[in-house]
């Protein structure tokens, strides 16, 4: 399996190899030992989840109060997405910044988010599949979320296709209102984490 990290620390795409012959298809979705060696610890399996959209959905900027947040290991085994992965760490080097994988059941990437990090995508097939391995099950009240057409982030969503979100999504904040709420989780307080994570 190929690694690469992404321009926002904490963010690790991962490419698997893939055999196939005449019967079908074999490969390893996900690797622990090859997502450990990338961020420096095990991920703590507590929840996966299984989206289908339809094209044009975006689903997010999501993300969950830290500690303990909710880091994602995201791939698309239908269809094809553009995933990003935002920084909303206040204080981080990359804060407000964001980067983004083409996640397809052609290449079969993964994308991995550590906690603190905002996650969304926008479907650009008719429809879309998407696995999720969680480290935190759902806790309605430390999930929050950032909008994904905020001007003031300026992610390049494809042109060609007219995003789609649903009321809450549309109704979150922006990330400079995110911010002045103090919503946002700490670039210190994640780094501090995610140090406790390595030392178990």
């Amino acid at each position: 399996m190929q690694t690469r990290q992404l321009s926002i620390e904490g963010a690790v795409e991962f490419t698997p190899k893939q055999h196939g012959d005449s019967r079908g298809l074999l490969l390893e979705w996900f690797r622990s030992d090859a997502l450990a060696a990338s961020i420096g610890h095990d991920l703590a399996l507590a929840q996966g989840n299984l989206s289908i959209s339809a094209r044009g959905v975006v689903r997010g900027i999501h993300y969950a109060s830290v500690p303990p947040g909710q880091a994602k290991y995201v791939t698309c085994i239908s269809g094809a997405v553009r995933d990003v992965v935002v920084d909303l760490r206040v204080g981080s080097p990359t804060f407000g910044m964001w980067d983004s994988v083409l996640l397809d059941e052609t290449d079969r990437r993964a994308v991995y988010a550590a906690e603190g990090l905002g996650h969304a995508f926008l479907a650009l097939s008719d429809q879309a599949t998407l696995l999720y391995l969680c480290s935190e099950g759902y806790a309605p009240e430390r999930e929050h979320g950032v909008h994904p057409l905020d001007p003031a982030l300026g992610i390049e969503w494809p042109a060609d296709v007219t995003p789609r979100l649903s009321a809450k999504d549309g109704d979150a904040p922006t990330l400079e209102a995110a911010m002045d709420a103090g919503l946002l989780p700490s670039y210190d307080e994640c780094m501090t984490f995610y140090a406790g994570l390595r030392t178990g």
